[in-house]
């Protein structure tokens, strides 16, 4: 890969942006590869948990406007629609995906944060979506955004194009953590650990129904949510769960990759 590196240390998978000079933009090769990646991270199923990572001086600052300028109208829909399959692919691979920040993360930057599943900030982070600056307003982050935090303060990120610091954007919701940049690296790693001793299966299932749920009427979603927690009685990693915490025992979950990339 040019634009991105991956390592895997058991079960956190690790994908850090490598366009440093460039402030990691979202180019169109560098969403290409991520999509990629992020498919075959889904099949080989050996992680559990994906931490995105940029640069000290910037997660990302979202995409290119000089690829955009010297492109067509047409060029640039397409050039979106494949960052809004990336987007897609976020929510749908069955790992928990955790954005680490540590410099900026502006615009389309900001938009992967909120797509994240997770966040956690170093206390120097800052966020923004300055489309609006430009005569661009940020309409695709806004989508994310707003899903994340308030419709004020959504509203006025997007219409003022401000920068918000890592402590406003962990209490408007952005952000799960907000530790000394020190500690950036532990505390997020400590975050996925705790998700990786859980059953992959049942992360997929869960996140499944997390998103599914959260645009439905009240007794719409806890009828679904009805369904999905009867039939997840059954899943095998289910039983071994409860018969584990019957036996006062650490489950052994089935969980092991289902299918290698040829």
């Amino acid at each position: 890969m040019e634009f991105l590196s991956f390592r895997q240390a058991e079960d956190i998978g690790y994908i850090t942006l490598e366009n440093p000079r460039e402030f990691n933009t979202l180019s169109l090769p560098l969403m290409q590869e991520f999509d990629q990646l992020l498919q075959e991270i889904a099949i080989k199923r050996e992680v559990k948990v994906i931490i995105i990572e940029g640069s000290q001086k910037a997660f990302s600052a979202g995409h290119s406007l000089r690829e955009i300028e010297t492109r067509t109208e047409n060029e640039v829909l397409a050039l979106f629609q494949v960052c809004q399959q990336l987007m897609k692919r976020i929510r749908e691979i069955p790992q928990i995906v955790i954005s680490k920040v540590e410099g900026v993360a502006v615009a389309a930057g900001c938009q992967l944060v909120a797509a994240s599943d997770l966040a956690v900030a170093s206390e120097g982070a800052r966020f923004a979506v300055p489309g609006i600056n430009s005569g661009l307003f940020c309409s695709t982050p806004a989508v994310f955004l707003s899903r994340n935090i308030g419709r004020k303060k959504a509203a006025e990120l997007l219409f003022t194009g401000n920068l918000m610091s890592a402590e406003e954007a962990k209490a408007e919701g952005l952000v799960n953590k907000v530790v000394p940049v020190e500690k950036l690296d532990d505390a997020t790693d400590q975050l996925a650990r705790d998700i990786t001793k859980q059953s992959l299966n049942i992360i997929e299932l869960g996140k499944r129904q997390f998103y599914q749920q959260l645009n439905m009427e009240d007794f719409q979603a806890l009828n679904y949510a009805t369904e999905v927690i009867a039939l997840n009685t059954k899943h095998p990693d289910a039983v071994e769960g409860i018969n584990a915490f019957l036996e006062k025992r650490t489950p052994e979950w089935n969980d092991k990759p289902k299918q290698e990339i040829k």
